[in-house]
């Protein structure tokens, strides 16, 4: 029995898995008031997204969910009067902002690569 041969041009490249998982722990831990903590993931985010070429398309996203996230954490850095956590300190405008660029980046993910997967394909007919 033999198997098929895969070449580089047919074999699906699917989004990396850690930036995936990441885009949608943002969300998650910003619900889950573990703000502080999702500097994480919003940092696996960005370098995921920058460093793969193949993912150009998302990178502004990228960029996007970075900046939502470090507006808020760079005014409570900077406060004066801080709380002690930062989903304590953090405005709820800004909570909303950052799930909704989570999301829409998280959903993302999963509907680019397969444009681009049906572009190819349809290409090469």
């Amino acid at each position: 029995m033999s198997t098929p041969t895969l070449d580089r041009e047919t074999t699906v490249r699917r989004f990396p898995r850690s930036v995936l998982v990441s885009a949608w722990a943002v969300p998650v831990m910003i619900i889950g008031q573990f703000a502080m903590l999702a500097v994480v993931p919003v940092a696996l985010v960005l370098i995921g997204t920058l460093r793969d070429a193949r993912f150009k398309a998302l990178r502004w996203g990228a960029i996007a969910l970075t900046a939502a996230y470090a507006t808020p954490l760079a005014l409570w850095a900077i406060g004066p009067e801080r709380a002690q956590s930062l989903s304590k300190d953090m405005h709820p405008v800004f909570a909303a902002i950052i799930i909704a660029v989570g999301v829409t980046f998280a959903v993302a993910c999963h509907v680019v690569p397969r444009q681009s997967r049906i572009q190819r394909t349809n290409r090469g007919h």
